[in-house]
């Protein structure tokens, strides 16, 4: 009985002597090697998550390939990590319904990613990097980059290799201009 009471007493300490920023998670890797994938929604600019790729091997530089199958009825578009020859995003494209992103295949929502609470601005210092824009569509890479810059992340990333660009590109999984909710950035930072 006094057990009882004892672990009952412990359970609502550790319940109720938290406060709600304890309980706020941040993701995080341990690889010594890390690339930060982060997801924007292509008509409201709304941050929708994102995680961290972990790569055992360590590289001087980031390189991305593509591989791209157009759409004929169903398409697909890959991107590697050259240097490592490692899978970093994987969708399909249809013609006349709608693709969906299969790597990575889980997504951490924004809710798990931390806020800077400093109001400053950050720009990237070189710029950005667009891997994938077949039809050479002139796009706003600063709307997209407006939705994460303050993200903790973004900021650790960026301070660690403050000289990459950032690397992006408008994922369509349909190809019907008229319908582009369902279109998103993908972002990429390389720590």
């Amino acid at each position: 009985m006094k057990t009882r009471i004892i672990s009952l007493l412990l359970l609502s300490v550790i319940l109720f002597g938290c406060q709600p920023e304890d309980l706020e998670n941040d993701i995080s890797s341990n690889a010594p090697n890390q690339v930060l994938f982060l997801k924007v929604d292509y008509t409201t600019n709304t941050f929708q998550g994102g995680t961290i790729l972990g790569f055992s091997k360590q590289t001087k530089t980031f390189s991305v390939v593509s591989d791209y199958m157009p759409p004929g009825d169903v398409g697909r578009l890959t991107l590697i990590y050259k240097e490592l020859d490692e899978k970093i995003f994987s969708g399909t494209i249809n013609w006349a319904g709608l693709g969906k992103m299969d790597f990575p295949e889980k997504l951490e929502p924004a809710s798990s990613f931390k806020i800077d609470p400093l109001k400053t601005y950050w720009l990237p210092k070189n710029g950005y990097e667009n891997l994938f824009n077949p039809s050479d569509s002139k796009l706003n890479y600063e709307k997209p980059w407006s939705a994460i810059q303050q993200l903790v992340k973004v900021r650790e990333f960026l301070t660690e290799n403050p000289d990459q660009k950032i690397k992006l590109f408008l994922y369509t999984p349909t190809v019907d201009k008229s319908n582009t909710q369902d279109w998103c950035w993908i972002i990429f930072l390389k720590k």
